[in-house]
């Protein structure tokens, strides 16, 4: 990853390969309010990917946050990052029946607000991968820092 202050990290011209809407909800159970992710493009296998999140004023957390002055949520950032780990991790076969839950957040901070109609790009690295794993991230809007996190989780056995 690149120096927060420098604005977007670098990015590969190609993707490895591309999760879209019906895969991103074939790799992790989540769905309608809190699917927050458009599009996953994994740069580099079991290390690198960037999601997408188109924020429209449509979204279910507006009407309630700051309903005269739309703003994201952080905390939905932060889980727009997490959702893009586990969509890359969950997505490969080696991975299949598994969850990833929540562990940790560490040096969460908000650069700068997020508004309808901004394009979220959440640039995730992998740092440690394993049944506990760790994911260095950063959500980028029009080439500026709007969020960074470590984001730490533990893969577990989904329940039948």
């Amino acid at each position: 990853m690149s120096d927060p202050e420098a604005g977007a990290p670098e990015a590969t011209a190609f993707p490895l390969r591309t999760l879209d809407t019906k895969a991103i909800r074939k790799a992790i159970p989540h769905r309608y309010p809190f699917l927050l992710i458009d599009r996953v493009d994994i740069l580099e296998e079991d290390k690198k990917a960037v999601g997408t999140k188109c924020v429209t004023v449509n979204e279910p957390f507006f009407p309630g946050h700051f309903p005269e002055h739309p703003v994201m949520p952080g905390v939905l950032i932060i889980e727009a990052m997490a959702q893009t780990a586990a969509a890359m991790m969950l997505s490969k076969p080696a991975y299949a029946g598994k969850l990833a839950y929540f562990m940790g957040i560490d040096g969460a901070k908000f650069r700068q607000p997020v508004f309808p109609g901004s394009v979220l790009k959440l640039h995730l690295e992998a740092l440690r991968l394993g049944r506990a794993g760790k994911f260095r991230g950063q959500a980028i809007v029009e080439g500026k820092l709007a969020a960074e996190a470590e984001i730490l989780f533990a893969l577990v056995d989904q329940e039948k």
